[in-house]
């Protein structure tokens, strides 16, 4: 990890990888029955709330909307100033064709809450930071209190199942934002390591409980990144169904053993999911058309070991008409020697392969059947790694990974306290970056900047990185689209469209897109080059090893190619 420079999103690093920044965390405002002007007059008709409604889904449906820029301007804000009049017709009734009422509000005189559908466009193309202005402009002058309207906090809901539960016997949960007349639901899985013994189980309780007990939960979250509810933080999945499930088993969303007198602590992820998608199930996910199971760090890791199973339990309760998928960020580890070996102490000094193997028995882990059947029984934590699970995986998964992952280089113990590397640490690192991109090279969908960090789905600036001028929510919402097509009439990958991004250059950080690194002596905000020159790169050494000119390859590293 980095332990001298800190993030320009504000994230610090430390001697230990960043536990995952939890979403910014809000609770429901009180309820007041007093008029608060045009936001709170509770004389609003029924018919204007709806036009309002129905117009600030039209802007923000825009704002994330699949039209050229070139074609955009001001014919797009024509679109919508002409949707504005069309609502605010005679008589204050809106169009029908946006909101439709049931059969039960035109039995009591059509009095009843209209049913909502909400438009569902796909990502836009290029940058479209003027013409997002210029939308939620006119939106917000058409509708100042649009914001204030639509629900954003994913709630919690704990589990009826009181068996199945955290490490400390608390009932475990999930958080819900429930988008009606959405047929794509998206799943999040927490990450933030684990724990293989009694003793660094312990200090985990004490240290960070939250990731172990559901206790102090807060009643909401306001999800981030692909959880987040605004277009233009969120192009493609912004009005799916988030759920956020919060990580509280410490095993790799593997486990299947429960607290007893013999052990002290419940491991029970694997479980966990299985009982979210039972409540679900009652909550609309029967009528799901795409089921997209994601999660970073060990909740990437949980994706690739349950996304199969999770489309097996649908099929048995009689869903076979669900796509599951999986988005796998940042649990993409690799089983390499580590740079310096140390003795198994804790989760930090541990080798990962030995962390694993110690962990699957204490948890009680539980892999899918087909890799199991890959490996002589007791090396099912094979099965952990994604290079080794992957080619026995049914459902499509999409993986995205930092060649350089900080988690990665922590546990093979190459710790960059912001002193110059030694040569040796400098060669580990960029060994590491060809490894990791070879073991992607036969994956059909993945997204693999050469960055020195760690977890970006659920980050605010998920949508700056780019790789090969192609950033993430473009690269998955091609990845949507081929599935759809192949699903449609078996057509190739469509052109124009990349899902397999993968870096080439072998550097940290060499990608410009990059998440900006501060010296954190001096506060000052460094390029790649003062990056590099700080860890000790030698110039002079490594345009030699190249082949190039000193000059060309410092022109080529401020390019980023």
């Amino acid at each position: 990890m980095l332990a001298a420079w800190e993030r320009a999103a504000g994230s610090s690093a430390g001697s230990r990888p960043a536990e995952p920044a939890p979403p910014a965390l809000s609770s429901p405002p009180a309820a007041d029955p007093r008029p608060r002007g045009r936001c709170g007059g509770a004389r609003r008709s029924a018919g204007g709330a709806a036009r309002r409604r129905g117009l600030a889904a039209a802007a923000a449906a825009a704002a994330s909307g699949g039209w050229r820029r070139a074609a955009m301007g001001t014919a797009a804000v024509h679109l919508l100033l002409l949707l504005g009049l069309l609502h605010a017709g005679p008589g204050g009734e809106g169009r029908k064709g946006w909101r439709r009422r049931g059969p039960a509000a035109r039995e009591r005189g059509g009095e009843a809450a209209a049913e909502s559908f909400p438009l569902d466009f796909t990502a836009v193309e290029g940058n479209m930071d003027s013409f997002m202005a210029q939308v939620k402009s006119l939106a917000q002058s058409l509708y100042p209190c649009s914001a204030q309207a639509l629900p954003h906090d994913l709630r919690l809901h704990l589990l009826h199942n009181a068996s199945v539960t955290c490490n400390d016997g608390s009932p475990a949960g999930y958080y819900l934002k429930e988008s009606k007349g959405s047929r794509r639901w998206l799943l999040f899985l927490e990450g933030g390591w684990y724990c293989f013994n009694r003793e660094n189980c312990d200090t985990r309780y004490d240290t960070m409980r939250r990731l172990m007990s559901s206790r102090e939960w807060p009643a909401t979250r306001v999800g981030t990144g692909i959880l987040s509810s605004q277009p233009e933080e969120n192009p493609h999945w912004w009005n799916a169904n988030m759920v956020f499930i919060p990580y509280c088993s410490s095993d790799v969303w593997s486990g299947a053993s429960s607290k007893s007198e013999k052990n002290e602590y419940a491991f029970m992820g694997a479980l966990i999911i299985q009982e979210v998608i039972k409540e679900l199930v009652g909550k609309g996910l029967s009528t799901a058309k795409v089921l997209l199971l994601a999660g970073s760090s060990a909740g990437g890791t949980g994706v690739l070991l349950n996304v199969d199973r999770v489309a097996e339990q649908l099929e048995e309760m009689g869903y076979q008409g669900i796509q599951v998928r999986g988005l796998a960020d940042s649990g993409w580890f690799l089983d390499n020697k580590q740079y310096r070996r140390t003795d198994c102490i804790d989760t930090i000094t541990c080798a990962p392969t030995e962390a694993i193997r110690r962990g699957i028995r204490y948890w009680n882990g539980i892999v899918p059947e087909r890799c199991k059947l890959q490996f002589k029984e007791g090396e099912e934590w094979n099965c952990f790694f994604g290079y080794k699970i992957y080619p026995t995986l049914r459902c499509p998964v999409f993986v995205v990974q930092w060649l350089f992952d900080e988690a990665q280089l922590t546990v093979d113990n190459v710790h960059l306290t912001g002193q110059p590397v030694q040569e040796g640490q400098w060669l580990y690192i960029q060994n590491l970056g060809r490894e990791l991109r070879n073991t992607l090279k036969d994956v059909t969908a993945s997204f693999a900047p050469a960055c020195l960090s760690h977890e970006i789905i659920t980050r605010n600036h998920w949508t700056d990185i780019q790789v090969k001028g192609t950033s993430l929510p473009r690269a998955l919402h091609c990845w949507d689209r081929s599935l759809h097509e192949s699903n449609k009439n078996g057509k190739a990958p469509l052109k124009g469209c990349p899902i397999h991004l993968i870096d080439s250059c072998p550097w940290p950080h060499c990608n410009p897109s990059c998440p900006t690194i501060r010296d954190q002596f001096t506060g000052q905000e460094m390029n790649v080059i003062q990056f590099l020159m700080h860890m000790g790169f030698d110039v002079q050494k490594m345009a030699q090893q190249q082949g190039l000119e000193p000059s060309k390859l410092l022109g080529m590293l401020s390019s980023g190619n």
